[in-house]
């Protein structure tokens, strides 16, 4: 997707602040955190939402999640949210599948 903002923060043509990258994986600070810690953990193969997700994907959905818990188990974050918003009615803001690491302070919307 030519025009999509997380392909190019992949493809490293926008900066970013990474705190996680693997060969399947980006994490970085949130530009807009809802916050103290607001992570954006996003898969690097362009897959629009969760609705999009096919069963070969199965296991990449999960390391989502496992990359989430390795990031907060690295940060010493005592407890923390994990948000994935699905399609623009459910709050999500770029088509490209993502999840959001939050702790301290949380505001609701992200």
């Amino acid at each position: 997707m030519a025009d999509c903002i997380f392909c190019k923060i992949v493809k490293g043509e926008i900066p970013s602040t990474k705190v996680f990258e693997d060969e399947e994986i980006i994490a970085f600070n949130d530009i807009n955190p809802k916050a103290k810690v607001h992570i954006l953990v996003v898969l690097k193969k362009h897959v629009e939402s969760v609705k999009d997700l096919e069963e070969a994907d199965k296991e990449l959905a999960g390391e989502l999640i496992m990359v989430a818990k390795e990031i907060a188990k690295e940060k010493n974050l005592l407890g923390y949210k994990i948000v994935i918003n699905v399609g623009k009615e459910g709050g999500q803001l770029v088509d490209h599948l993502h999840l959001h690491l939050l702790s301290g302070d949380v505001k609701l919307a992200v």
